[in-house]
C-alpha cells in the first residue's frame, strides 16, 4: 500500500522519484538529476532536495500508518550541507511513532555519498473520517 503511495504524487513523480526500499518506519528513496532541477551552479535546486526530503519523511511514515488518507507535513526545517550532484539517494527514518503525529528525519546523499542536506519533520497521518 504504501509504494502505491508515490504514484498518488504526481510532483514525486513528475521529478522521477524512485521508491529503492520500504520497511516499518524507513524509507530510501532517489533521482537523477536532470538539467531543469538545477541552480545555476549545475547542482541540484534546493527546492528539488527539499521536495526529496519531505517525500522521504512521508514514506517513512507512511510504512506505519497503511490505512490512513496520507500523510500530511506540519513541519520541517533542513539544514543544507553540501552540493547535490547526481544521483541524489535519501533514507528517512521514524524517530518517534505515534497514532496521528509523527516525528521522523531525512537525510540525502550525492553521488559520491557525501551528506547534502538533513531534515527534521512532524508529520501528520489523516484517516478516513468515521
Amino acid at each position: 500500500y504504501a509504494r502505491d503511495y508515490a504514484t498518488r504524487v504526481p510532483f514525486a513523480e513528475h521529478l522521477g522519484f524512485r521508491i529503492d526500499h520500504l520497511e516499518d518506519g524507513l524509507a530510501r528513496l532517489s533521482c537523477e538529476l536532470r538539467p531543469e532541477m538545477t541552480n545555476s551552479w549545475g547542482m541540484a535546486h534546493g527546492g528539488v532536495i527539499a521536495t526529496l526530503l519531505d517525500v522521504t519523511l512521508c514514506m517513512a511514515a507512511r510504512t506505519q500508518h497503511p490505512g490512513s488518507k496520507g500523510i500530511m507535513t506540519i513541519d520541517m526545517s533542513i539544514s543544507f550541507i553540501g552540493p547535490g550532484t547526481s544521483p541524489l539517494r535519501a533514507e528517512g527514518r521514524v524517530m518517534k511513532p505515534g497514532k496521528n503525529t509523527i516525528f521522523a528525519e531525512a537525510e540525502v546523499r550525492n553521488g559520491e555519498g557525501a551528506l547534502v542536506a538533513k531534515a527534521i519533520g512532524t508529520l501528520r497521518a489523516r484517516y478516513p473520517e468515521k
